[in-house]
Order: C-alpha cells, then sequence, then structure tokens
C-alpha cells in the first residue's frame, strides 16, 4: 500500500511572461500558472496516482479558487487549505532563451498558513512529509508551522523530504539566515533533494562527493543532486554517482525541480521499507523521476504537462552518456 504523501508551503499564481528572454522590466504580456514548489509536488504526485495532500493558505479572492479548482483536478486533498483575506501570492516569472527562470515574488496569503488541531493530529507514522517551500522560512505563521510540522513529523515516525528551494530574489541578501534555517532541516530529514548550486552554496563544497559529505553528517540518508543537464548524483553514505540525464528539448524548466520530487516521492511512497532503500531501486527512483520532469520541462507551466504513471511507463527517452 502506498505512503500517504504530505506537502507543506505556499500555493501561488506564477504569472509567465510570453516575452521570451526579457527580464522583468523589459517584459510585457503575462500569463497565469498554478504554482508554488510544494503545490507542484503534490499535484504533480496526485496525477501520477498517489495520495498527496497539500497544506497552506491562499486568499479569498478569484486567484485563490482558481488554485483550489487546480489541485483538486490533480486529484490533491485541499481539506486543510486554509482561506484568508490576505490577496493569494504572486510570483512574477520570465524564461530566458536558455529555459532558466527569474522570479519577482509579490508575497500574501501563504505567509498566514497555521498548524491547526486537526492538521496536527493527522497521523504521519510511516507517511511522508515533503517540505519544499521557497517562502517558508520568511516571517510569517507559515515559518512557525513548517518547523513545528516538521518535528511532529520526525515524532511520529514520518519520512521528512527537505528541498531548500533557494530563490535569489528571497534570500541574497540574508545568505546566512537561509543557510542556519536549512541546516536545522537537514538534522531532521531522511530525504534531501538539491541542485548543484545549492550543494555548494549550503555546504562551501564544489565537489559533490564532498559536499554531500557535509550533508550526510547531519543524518540524512539519501540526498538527490539535480545537475541540469547533466543528470542526478544520487548520494548516499555507502555509495555514489551521476545519472545521465534524459535528452529534452526544453522550454520552461518552472517546476522541473518540483516534478523531479514529485516523481520520486511517488516511487518512494510503495516501497515498504522507506528507511532503508537499496540504492539500486534509487537508480530506478530517479530514472522515473527524471522521466517526470522531462515532460515538465517540455511546455510552459509547472503543471502543464505532469503526466500520469502510465505514460511515463510508455514513454522512451534516450539518456546523454
Amino acid at each position: 500500500m502506498s505512503k500517504n504523501i504530505l506537502c507543506i508551503g505556499e500555493a501561488l499564481i506564477d504569472f509567465v511572461c510570453s516575452d521570451i528572454g526579457y527580464d522583468n522590466l523589459e517584459g510585457e504580456v503575462y500569463f497565469k500558472k498554478a504554482g508554488g514548489a510544494p503545490a507542484n509536488v503534490s499535484a504533480c504526485i496526485g496525477r501520477l496516482g498517489g495520495k498527496a495532500k497539500f497544506l497552506g493558505a491562499v486568499g479569498n479572492d478569484v486567484f485563490g479558487d482558481y488554485l483550489v479548482d487546480t489541485l483538486r483536478k490533480f486529484n490533491v486533498d485541499v481539506s486543510s487549505i486554509q482561506r484568508t483575506d490576505i490577496s493569494t501570492s504572486l510570483a512574477f516569472v520570465t524564461l530566458m532563451k536558455n529555459a532558466e527562470r527569474e522570479f519577482v515574488f509579490n508575497r500574501g496569503a501563504d505567509a498566514e498558513f497555521e498548524l491547526t488541531l486537526q492538521n496536527s493530529q493527522t497521523p504521519l507514522l510511516n507517511n511522508i512529509c515533503h517540505f519544499g517551500s521557497a517562502t517558508a522560512f520568511l516571517e510569517g505563521k507559515l515559518q512557525d508551522s513548517y518547523f513545528s510540522f516538521a518535528e511532529q513529523c520526525i515524532e511520529d515516525k514520518g519520512v521528512v523530504c527537505f528541498d531548500p528551494n533557494y530563490r535569489i530574489d528571497l534570500w541574497s541578501a540574508r545568505l546566512d539566515t537561509f543557510r542556519l534555517k536549512c541546516e536545522r532541516f537537514f538534522k531532521l530529514a531522511h530525504i534531501v533533494k538539491v541542485s548543484e548550486e545549492e550543494l555548494e552554496l549550503l555546504t562551501g563544497e564544489k565537489d559533490l562527493v564532498l559536499g554531500c559529505k557535509v550533508i550526510h553528517d547531519y543524518g540524512v540518508k539519501t540526498i538527490f543532486v539535480t545537475l541540469g543537464a547533466k543528470g542526478c548524483f544520487l548520494s548516499t553514505p555507502g555509495m555514489a554517482q551521476i545519472i545521465p540525464a534524459f535528452k529534452v528539448n526544453a522550454i520552461d524548466t518552472t517546476g522541473a525541480g518540483d516534478a523531479f520530487v514529485g516523481g520520486a516521492l511517488f516511487k518512494i511512497s510503495s516501497m515498504q521499507n522507506v528507511h532503508s532503500m537499496e540504492y539500486s531501486k534509487l537508480v530506478e527512483v530517479v530514472r522515473f523521476a527524471q522521466k517526470v520532469s522531462a515532460y515538465v520541462c517540455e511546455k510552459v507551466g509547472a503543471m502543464t504537462a505532469l503526466p500520469t504513471e502510465l505514460e511515463v511507463d510508455k514513454r522512451t527517452l534516450n539518456s546523454l552518456l
């Protein structure tokens, strides 16, 4: 039986600039897409057929309605979404010619999420809790709920997955604070997903093996280091290797990392003993997650091209060797 996966953090509207190659100062035409890193992860899991629940806050406005309706369409449990009179959070996204992104955040309702008595009594034994919010370390009620929920997950013998989701627009002036909060989460996490840039930023090590050792020393068992077009560095305390990426015609990388996490957690949720996963099984997890991420890169918007499990299994892609 697959485990429940609970994702906590922000759901927001991505306003994506259609003027490719221009920054937010020069871009003029934007279109709306559902977004927010943990919301993206929950939608991915729900679309694949997993048991996903999203915990977060949106506004009592049309954008909040749109986000709730969108997550529900992806089979996500939205019963713990809180509504507030503060406007739904927004992010303005511009796409560079290399498919990478620039973000400008207009933070709103997501900061208001509070861990209620009902949420705090959710059974977490053997279930997975994903923490991958770009805004959760900022000031607000969400930050307190974020840490409290992680500590509860550990106490209840759940599995903690952590993705720092560093955004330069939010943290460039407070890097030391960001590092300290990530270190606190590393001490709680069983699974960590970081980008190559985040690994160096948080550990001070350019070498993948040395950087992962820093994180393993906090007690983390499994680390996924996404390397973009180069693939993924899969590290455990006993083994490590780069698993090559698939060849993809990338149009928009928004949500690619979230799709990777969603695909990985979907596969992991069906494993009997998450705390002692065989390395060969983790390689299979990575290959599946890479396929899911490839789908997302081929269309604009983090949730636009999310596949079903059958679509992923049927698709054949060539690796970049």
